[in-house]
């Protein structure tokens, strides 16, 4: 089965730098996954695996960590809840498609802290709920520049990563 996985946390340099996608996917080629493609350098990975996410994310943390050094998080997702994510976007005529983000967790969100957070006032950023992420709209012109990923994962207590819409688009299409 094909599935999507999202790396939290890569940075160009430092501590989370994957030093090349091609060697990210040797090494998960050595750990038994397949049909590995990868999608640029932020860590986007579609691979062919019968593993159950649970222990695929293990699995590819603590691959990264023994052989990379890398501190990530990992986010496993399967093409169709992608493809609803796209599909489910609300921001349509009048908002900047590349300003789009999508908010992506394993963990399970509590209703009361998320119902709280989407009645706050973020100015002209905006946060909407999906039925497979989060969404939030983010535009180069805004004041606060308060809604952002580490924000979330405080306020709501998970681990969640964060990517465009064209990204989440083109990996959807990767993955069928």
């Amino acid at each position: 089965m094909k599935k999507v996985v999202l790396l939290r946390g890569v940075t160009p340099v430092g501590k989370n730098k994957i030093p090349k996608m091609s060697y990210l996917a040797e090494i998960l080629t050595e750990v038994g996954l397949t049909s590995i493609q990868t999608y640029i350098q932020s860590g986007n990975v579609v691979c062919e695996t019968d593993i159950l996410d649970e222990e695929l994310s293990r699995l590819i943390h603590q691959t990264i960590k023994e052989k990379i050094g890398a501190e990530l998080a990992i986010i496993v997702k399967h093409q169709m809840e992608l493809t609803q994510a796209v599909a489910e976007n609300s921001f349509g005529e009048g908002y900047d498609p590349s300003r789009v983000h999508l908010v992506f967790t394993n963990d399970e969100i509590n209703g009361e802290k998320l119902n709280k957070l989407l009645h706050q006032d973020f100015g002209d950023e905006e946060l909407r709920l999906g039925s497979q992420c989060l969404y939030m709209y983010l535009p180069r012109d805004a004041r606060k520049k308060k809604l952002n990923t580490n924000y979330l994962e405080k306020q709501l207590d998970i681990t969640a990563t964060m990517r465009k819409l064209s990204v989440i688009s083109r990996l959807s299409e990767m993955a069928k």
